[in-house]
């Protein structure tokens, strides 16, 4: 099941797409809703993104890095968050600005302490997300909160894929088009068990929380005016232009 958020006459509302129609609104009371007709949202408003830096097998080789012991996460607020469509907004502080393509995992319910055998049924599903980053000023920084936390810098969506077996997805990114990142969930360092089971080991994870899991080989930076995709098998493609 694919949920969405979406713009209707000014209104936000959630539902349900099947096809091209979405389905909103109470037993006995729905409406439909052409997909090409409507605003999509992000699916989620997160109180927080919780990000993982390098858990794919492939990116630590490709990098010439040691496999960590522990997840390295990292948090972006909820104000870096945007849905498909949406613009990228390139900030004048910085003159290179990377695409990640990642796997997002949507919590369904409050979440504290959880065991790894339990963590299925804390999650709601799973999305794509752009962990956009200013990567000159990572490096500058040497810490990575201004450089990850800019407005925009969140990307999320299309849609919340509910039905979904995350743990060998094909996970690509294309930029204008060209293929740059393309590997599978299967390249995981921590799994999804054991990351939830680690993030919630340090803080309480609320519903509508986002987990991106992490990015492939290949990222690099856009431009004003590229148009940058991110493609997760099973779930779909989140498109973004980068703005001024």
């Amino acid at each position: 099941m694919k949920l969405v958020r979406f713009l209707h006459n000014g209104s936000a509302l959630k539902g349900v797409l099947e096809g091209d129609e979405i389905t909103a609104g109470s037993t006995g009371g729905s409406e439909r809703y052409p997909l090409g007709r409507v605003k999509l949202l992000a699916p989620v408003e997160p109180s927080k993104v919780i990000l993982v830096g390098l858990n794919y097998r492939d990116h630590a080789a490709e990098l010439g890095m040691s496999v960590p012991e522990e997840p390295v996460i990292f948090i972006k607020p909820s104000t870096a968050v945007i849905g498909p469509g949406d613009t990228i907004e390139y900030p004048s502080s910085s003159a290179r600005v990377d695409y990640e393509a990642e796997l997002g995992i949507v919590m369904k319910k409050r979440s504290r302490n959880v065991p790894a055998g339990k963590v299925k049924d804390h999650i709601l599903g799973y999305t794509c997300v752009n962990d956009v980053t200013a990567r000159d000023l990572q490096k500058k920084d040497i810490q990575w909160m201004r450089a990850k936390s800019f407005d925009t810098f969140a990307p999320v969506g299309p849609w919340i894929e509910t039905d979904l077996d995350p743990r060998d997805l094909s996970i690509r990114s294309y930029l204008n088009g060209e293929l740059k990142q393309d590997s599978r969930t299967s390249e995981f360092i921590f799994g999804i068990p054991e990351l939830v089971e680690f993030i919630s080991g340090v803080m309480t994870l609320l519903p509508g929380d986002v987990i991106a899991t992490g990015t492939p080989p290949g990222v690099g930076p856009m431009d004003r005016g590229d148009e940058i995709v991110i493609e997760v098998g099973g779930i779909g493609k989140l498109a973004n232009r980068v703005g001024a």
